[in-house]
């Protein structure tokens, strides 16, 4: 890969990153439930499993939708309903008066959802398809790591605005209707992929 083209796959990381989706609006209300360092496991599970996918989407699973085009519109859809129930156990959460009622994301969870994130999909799509050469592996691992990289600055940030607002949601009400909007949001970043 050429320094040219990783500087524009370094630009396209970073903004796709970066922009709203599910994974920084689900930082973003855990930093403000719970805080940074509880938010951590997510945020790390988010970089290591969007890398994994990256390099597994450019390894084969690019030739399994170009072949089986059905399996994409089949994983659309379960990404999109995953979403709604996840949007739904967001809007349904309060802070009571312990931060105990607040389940962060593990890991582990981190990682397999980001198998059902539409936003997820079509940036990896999009990466492999226009930066791959054509599915070599040292290209590969370099856009996969590019994205493990960029992961964690913009899951930083989203942590840390979702903790700046903890300021803010100092009553229940407040709480509830901050969780309703980012559920709403949480849908909204669905949108796209209809």
């Amino acid at each position: 890969m050429e320094l040219q083209q990783l500087g524009a796959l370094l630009l396209f990381a970073s903004v796709s990153t970066f922009t709203p989706g599910p994974n920084n609006l689900m930082l973003m209300t855990s930093g403000a439930n719970v805080g940074f360092a509880r938010t951590v496991p997510h945020m790390l599970g988010i970089a290591f499993g969007f890398a994994f996918m990256v390099l597994m989407v450019g390894i084969g699973l690019i030739s399994v939708f170009n072949a089986y085009p059905m399996t994409h519109t089949i994983l659309k859809y379960a990404s999109l309903g995953y979403l709604a129930y996840l949007a739904c156990k967001i809007a349904m959460s309060g802070k009571a008066e312990t931060k105990s009622d607040f389940k962060p994301m593990t890991f582990f969870g981190a990682v397999a959802f980001q198998w059902v994130n539409p936003k997820g999909w079509s940036m990896a799509l999009s990466a492999v398809t226009l930066y791959s050469d054509g599915g070599n592996w040292w290209t590969l691992l370099v856009i996969s790591c590019c994205f493990w990289f960029v992961n964690f600055p913009s899951g930083t940030f989203w942590i840390l605005v979702g903790r700046e607002l903890q300021r803010w949601l100092t009553t229940p009400w407040r709480v509830r209707g901050f969780n309703i909007f980012m559920a709403v949001l949480l849908i909204g970043s669905t949108l796209p992929m209809l």
